[in-house]
């Protein structure tokens, strides 16, 4: 893609022939991926960046503060484990191994390096930072006890006698992500036990939350760029390792 299809406020869509890592220091930025009519939606925080794959059209819009940062991989030299658009946690390691990247100023970078520790070690579980204002907090601590809990934002927000609109607000400034979305990776993290515990897909959709088992792989395929069963398969294998 050219840099004139670049702006202030994101880029419409195009493909690489190349491996992309986005990481967003400051502010946030929101990732369309086009594989399907629809398109999938994808936010990239502090906490949080993506992976995509080469071919893989998608387009972007970036809030007035982002502070965009792409770290490019040939695709030819380096075997990317995911094969569709997958967030995955901004550790303090990987935090530390971008802020390096982005001082080197023109030196030659060790991409090797950067790629294993983008690629490698804890990335199971999504990032989930809690809420610290009082009404945001219970329905966190709420969440994490009973992350099948099916009260919408709206009824927890009765419950605890402030607007939805508070509470909502609350998890985005708080958070950096929306209410639905922080219920999501919470029930997503907590699956990831079941999963290792060898419990069926179905079951542990239910046990989290989940309306229907076909949308919990929806949303499991979406951030981890598997299905739980594969996940499941290789968590057996590398138990049994």
């Amino acid at each position: 893609m050219d840099d004139e299809f670049i702006t202030v406020g994101g880029h419409p869509t195009h493909v690489h022939d190349y491996h992309q890592f986005l990481h967003v220091p400051v502010g946030r930025i929101v990732v369309t991926v086009t594989v399907t009519a629809l398109g999938t939606e994808y936010e990239v925080t502090p906490s949080t960046g993506l992976w995509l794959p080469a071919g893989l059209p998608h387009s972007a819009r970036f809030d007035p503060d982002a502070l965009v940062v792409s770290e490019t991989f040939d695709s030819g030299r380096y075997r990317l484990p995911y094969r569709g658009a997958t967030a995955v946690a901004v550790s303090t390691a990987r935090r530390r191994a971008l802020l390096a990247r982005m001082r080197e100023h023109g030196s030659a970078p060790d991409d090797d390096a950067l790629f294993a520790e983008l690629t490698t070690g804890p990335a199971d579980r999504l990032p989930l930072p809690c809420p610290t204002s009082d009404p945001a907090r219970a329905v966190a601590d709420g969440l994490l006890r009973r992350p099948d809990d099916p009260r919408t934002a709206d009824e927890w927000a009765r419950a605890l006698y402030t607007s939805s609109t508070t509470l909502r607000r609350a998890f985005r400034s708080e958070t950096g992500i929306a209410f639905s979305e922080w219920r999501t990776r919470l029930r997503l993290n907590r699956s990831l036990e079941l999963l290792a515990e060898g419990q069926l897909v179905g079951t542990v959709a239910s046990r989290v939350g989940f309306v229907s088992t076909n949308g919990y792989i929806l949303a499991f395929r979406k951030h981890f760029g598997r299905t739980p069963g594969a996940y499941a398969r290789t968590s057996g294998e590398r138990t049994a390792a």
